[in-house]
């Protein structure tokens, strides 16, 4: 399939987001010992996620990494059950990749396109194909996260001084 036909483009990661059962324990790591910096955070019951928001990077160009563990163990989502939650993705235009997505039989995750814990509109692709929807994550929930201005600009910037 070309480029030419998807109305949307990947532009790079925008987030990786690992889930523990105490995420002090993943602070030990991912702070302490790799430097990274904690830029904020993150709790919702509906989510069932205590999370703090790490950095890599600066600019247009920062990545993310989110150190999640469940408010409540014995809740879904759990969280903490898969060490890799999940990654991130921008995407320049997410209504018309989602649009695309599902035309193409993509499954999409319930909740559709909503605000997410860094402020930008997000929406989740199925970790598991469906009859309807055989297109899926093959194991891994994927977040496509709408590009705000400043990033798709320097992403495509970018490109053209490759």
């Amino acid at each position: 399939m070309s480029d030419s036909n998807r109305p949307f483009k990947v532009l790079g990661v925008q987030q990786i987001a690992i889930g523990g059962p105490d995420k002090l324990r993943l602070q030990k790591l991912w702070v302490d010992m790799l430097g990274l910096s904690v830029i904020g955070t993150f709790r919702s019951e509906r989510e069932n996620v205590d999370e703090d928001i790490c950095a890599i990077g600066e600019g247009p160009f920062k990545v993310e990494v989110d150190l999640m563990q469940p408010l409540d163990p014995e809740k879904k989502p759990a969280v903490h059950t898969t060490p890799l939650n999940h990654i991130g993705l921008w995407i320049d235009d997410l209504p018309k990749a989602v649009e695309w997505l599902t035309a193409q039989g993509v499954r999409f995750a319930p909740g559709g396109i909503r605000q997410g814990a860094a402020g930008f509109d997000i929406c989740f692709l199925h970790p598991k194909a469906s009859d309807e929807f055989p297109i899926a994550g093959e194991g891994v929930l994927i977040e496509l996260v709408q590009a705000p201005q400043e990033v798709v600009k320097a992403f495509a910037a970018l490109a053209t001084s490759r």
